[in-house]
């Protein structure tokens, strides 16, 4: 028992550490998405840019990302080995891995103007043009996302955690130091052909910069820990090498599925003026909260779904589904009332300064709602998904992955004339809606009977809360605006803060009159935080 509470204990501390830098990252990664509005507004440099961005983009989350393929292979072999083997298989599976990315860095180099064609087919000239030449510039972060995600996993095999969450920052920093510089030196020149195709080459070169620092932070760690140099290896009969190519390839082209739909909804969006960077922008406010909520469940959530997969532990492993996913809810359904009451007012706060202006608020404000209408959804999905892999079946997450690109491209066409941007991500969420729907069936099925009735009632209840806390917030938002007024960011964000702690205020006060054993788990942990500091 006593290993069981150490272990919990880790694996508490080991969630904790990632949460804690995941938001520092985060932290950073809002002033540098501040620093790009005040620049460049909703503008061409930034619709370019999101398109220029997807191919590096992929691969850095694919395979520089927390457990990615990169980082889970490695994990999953060098655990299982004494550490005087690790620097020689990391070594060789770098060689091999900068070998292959290497060529796919010329690649993009050379036919970027044909990625870009096919990406976006639908974008005018004068932003295909620094499309293409910011995907020139950062075709090198191909190389980088490889050894990124190689270090993540090698340092995490080290017990290093906080320095791989936290390295995202860098790339953070550069981004707002070039831009910057940028922005400095040519003055008042913002209207100006040459500010714009500049500023895009500047951004990408940021970009570029960022990911060069957080790979060498990571290699001197590395080597620091004995787990490896910067030297070429060719010997691929080194064992353990063999195990992590085995591992890389399915885990690669499974987790690269889950991100054909994103890539989707911007073909489309690519015939939808400044789609693209509506979509950034209000993406990152919406994914930021998720990004740390989600990791502070699916960590801890992981390993005891796998813990309890045998048909005797069958009735817990059914309460903790029903866990994970009222935690959800009671986490998500907050955000969706505040995202959709007082999506203006948020918009306002974190982007509208310097080259952002009303006009680009009004653009944004519908795309975040969407996003907000979504929240549960996207956690929920996740949820039941390691539900599949705690039972050993990563087979049905891939069929169902398989099914959602041809119904999101089929929602994507349906929506995007009629609905706009704001279509899109409505696509999105329709998918996330159905994904949830056929797990939860395939699950009732499994194991032998789900109580979906009663949680469908309760989560009915959770939503109908959220609908009042919205309303309860934006009333109060709207009270202050012809009361005292809004303008300037002071009275923004007092305004924002009042408005905020009245839509979680309802929320909880009303949730809690639902009796539901989740509410007490999250505030019996929200209060353990708090004492704990």
């Amino acid at each position: 028992m006593s290993n069981q509470k150490k272990v919990s204990r880790s694996l508490f501390s080991i969630a904790s550490i990632v949460a804690i830098a995941t938001l520092i990252s985060k932290v950073f990664g809002l002033i540098r998405e501040q620093v790009i509005a005040a620049a460049f507004g909703v503008s061409s440099v930034v619709n370019a840019y999101a398109y220029a961005y997807v191919i590096p983009g992929f691969l850095l989350i694919l395979l520089g990302g927390i457990n990615g393929p990169f980082h889970s292979a490695l994990v999953s072999v060098l655990a299982k080995r004494n550490k005087s083997e690790s620097a020689s298989i990391v070594e060789t599976v770098t060689t091999l891995v900068s070998i292959i990315l290497l060529v796919t860095t010329i690649i993009l180099i050379v036919f970027a103007g044909i990625f870009i064609d096919i990406l976006a087919p639908g974008l005018e000239e004068t932003t295909r043009v620094i499309a293409v030449q910011q995907l020139q510039i950062m075709a090198p972060l191909a190389l980088l996302a490889g050894l990124i995600g190689i270090g993540f996993g090698t340092l995490n095999v080290a017990n290093h955690y906080l320095l791989p969450s936290i390295s995202p920052l860098f790339s953070s920093l550069a981004i707002v130091i070039s831009i910057g510089i940028f922005v400095w030196s040519v003055g008042n020149q913002i209207n100006s052909p040459q500010y714009v195709q500049l500023g895009g080459m500047v951004l990408a070169g940021g970009t570029l910069i960022g990911g060069t620092l957080q790979w060498i932070v990571q290699l001197i760690a590395q080597s620091r820990a004995g787990m490896g140099k910067l030297r070429l290896r060719f010997n691929w009969r080194i064992p353990g090498v063999i195990d992590v190519i085995r591992v890389i390839g399915p885990a690669t082209l499974s987790s690269g599925m889950l991100h054909v739909n994103v890539y989707t909804d911007l073909f489309f969006a690519s015939f939808i003026q400044n789609a693209a960077a509506a979509m950034r922008y209000a993406n990152f406010v919406a994914l930021t909260p998720l990004g740390i909520i989600s990791n502070m469940i699916l960590v801890p959530f992981l390993p005891i779904f796998s813990r309890l997969t045998t048909p005797d532990n069958w009735p817990e492993l059914k309460l903790r589904i029903r866990q994970g996913l009222f935690l959800a809810a009671l986490t998500m359904l907050p955000l969706t009332a505040t995202f959709t009451a007082l999506a203006p007012l948020i918009i306002k706060v974190i982007y509208q300064r310097g080259a952002f202006k009303s006009t680009d608020v009004d653009i944004v404000v519908p795309v975040l709602m969407s996003y907000g209408l979504g929240m549960f959804f996207y956690l929920g999905r996740d949820i039941l998904v390691r539900v599949f892999y705690a039972l050993g079946d990563g087979e049905t997450p891939f069929k169902v992955s398989v099914f959602n690109i041809f119904l999101n491209g089929l929602l994507d066409f349906l929506s995007y004339k009629s609905f706009a941007t704001s279509g899109l991500v409505l696509a999105t969420i329709g998918v996330n809606i159905t994904s949830m729907i056929i797990f939860l069936w395939i699950l009732n099925r499994r194991l032998h009977g789900l109580p979906l009735k009663e949680w469908g009632q309760s989560l009915l209840k959770l939503i109908a809360i959220s609908g009042i806390a919205g309303t309860g917030s934006w009333i109060i938002s709207l009270a202050w605006e012809q009361l005292l007024g809004s303008n300037n960011l002071l009275l923004q964000l007092l305004q924002l803060t009042l408005a905020l702690g009245v839509a979680f205020g309802l929320f909880i006060v009303l949730s809690m009159q639902l009796k539901l054993p989740e509410v007490e788990i999250l505030l019996s942990r929200i209060s353990q935080k708090f004492n704990k500091t």
